[in-house]
């Protein structure tokens, strides 16, 4: 069964030697556990192990860990304990992430109690990289907070990357302007990521344009107008085109069941619809939580949908526009969706060059720290590339070709605190995707998991 219900989700086992007396092993696992359920995770557990000779405990973890649904497994030591009893337990799961947890000591009495942990954790490190095991070794610090945030960050990175093992991405047309930058090799994406993308014709959204309801269209078309803030009046017939193309986009997504999207923006809607999409994008997003990309943009769509996961946020695009010495000027000439918008979403009507009049998204964006982030392919191979900086509300400007009064285009420029020309020797493609926070750590536990050189 396909899960599309996004949680994170971890089996749980706890380790300690059989003469370690059982509170201080039991304890503390449990503390542990119960750490990591505050945070969100929802665990499948089994009492600690120990070394028992009969290796009946290893079993008894095994047979119970087996009746759950689990993306990641954590391997919480608690004392020393011989490495053949955890062997034991977590072969029958090699195939999922783990998580190998050296906890600490405490203070009793004016001075300090181990058991040893450090011991087992250690002891267990090389033989199970040796072995083939998928996972991140964490250690407690003596006398430091326990490291809750980064053991759920690995977990985090699992339950999504077991999401995308299933991810299913539309996509209308393809290649939308020849561009290269854009293509994807299907066979290498499924094997390191495990999503699949799904090409269908323009003419699918034609035909379902022409079955909308009419009275479908209308309330939706009041509805935008009473929500969004609308520049200029628009011309006749310019709201609707934009519902019905959404209306019909918001159709095939359902029916086919699409976690992202993507389209043939230039070379298709423009071209063939004859009007800007722009405006049934926005209103998209009002209605669905689902991440979308422009212009065919295959790894792009792959990357939203990763950080959806790893995030929780609805990602948006934005592109280069301009770059000082040591930020980027990003922008969108199309639209955002509504979770970047700071205030209200605001749309005027404009066209640009030869395409016809549609609504364009002008909404002022939302500043702070940011992590922009691209997948791409590099002699063969998938490789993620992500910077963490800071977003300001960027200075007046315009793109030459819209016609006048030229909008102000969602835009942020992007200081990265160095020279830009250590993100411009690697940068992948004019699409990157943005999310707000420091997400460094959540992309390089992602990366680990699924093989990935991340730059």
């Amino acid at each position: 069964m396909i899960r599309k219900e996004w949680k994170i989700r971890a089996g749980f086992v706890g380790f300690g030697e059989v003469n370690t007396p059982r509170e201080f092993i039991d304890g503390r696992c449990r503390t542990a556990a119960d750490e990591l359920i505050k945070r969100g995770v929802e665990l499948v557990e089994t009492a600690p192990v120990s070394d028992d000779p009969e290796g009946a405990q290893a079993q008894r973890a095994v047979e119970e860990l087996s009746k759950g649904d689990f993306d990641a497994l954590v391997v919480c030591i608690a004392g020393w304990i011989p490495t053949w009893a955890v062997i034991k337990v977590i072969e029958p799961f090699k195939h999922k992430p783990m998580l190998l947890w050296g906890l600490s000591g405490w203070r009793e009495n004016g001075h300090f109690v181990t058991t040893a942990d450090q011991a087992g954790s250690t002891a267990l490190r090389a033989p199970m990289k040796e072995m083939g095991y998928n996972f991140k070794y964490l250690v407690n610090f003596k006398d430091s907070a326990p490291r809750y945030e980064e053991a759920v960050s690995y977990l985090r990175a699992a339950s999504a990357s077991a999401m995308m093992k299933h991810a299913f991405i539309g996509m209308s047309g393809y290649r939308d302007m020849r561009l290269y930058g854009t293509l994807y090799d299907g066979n290498l994406l499924k094997k390191k990521i495990g999503a699949e993308i799904e090409h269908f014709d323009l003419l699918e959204i034609n035909e379902l344009i022409k079955d909308i309801p009419q009275d479908e269209i209308d309330a939706l078309a009041a509805k935008i107008k009473n929500n969004w803030d609308f520049v200029r009046a628009p011309q006749e017939g310019t709201v609707e085109n934009s519902v019905r193309l959404s209306l019909a986009f918001q159709k095939k997504i359902k029916e086919r069941g699409y976690d992202a999207f993507s389209f043939c923006d230039v070379d298709g809607v423009k071209k063939l619809l004859k009007f800007a999409p722009a405006g049934a994008l926005t209103l998209l997003h009002d209605e669905m939580d689902i991440p979308s990309v422009p212009e065919n943009d295959s790894y792009g769509a792959v990357t939203q949908l990763i950080m959806k996961y790893l995030t929780g946020q609805s990602p948006a695009y934005m592109e280069f526009y301009e770059f000082t010495k040591d930020s980027a000027f990003m922008g969108v000439p199309d639209y955002v969706p509504a979770s970047v918008v700071d205030g209200k979403v605001t749309v005027m009507p404009n066209a640009f060059g030869s395409f016809g009049e549609g609504l364009l998204n002008v909404s002022k964006v939302k500043t702070g720290e940011v992590t922009i982030v691209r997948l791409a392919q590099v002699d063969g191979e998938l490789v993620v590339h992500a910077v963490k900086a800071v977003a300001r509300t960027p200075e007046t400007w315009e793109e030459a070709g819209w016609a006048p009064p030229a909008p102000q285009l969602p835009s942020l420029e992007v200081c990265f605190g160095k020279s830009s020309d250590e993100f411009l020797k690697d940068v992948m493609g004019q699409h990157y995707i943005v999310t707000y926070g420091d997400n460094m750590e959540l992309i390089a536990n992602y990366c680990a998991i699924n093989g990935l050189k991340m730059i």
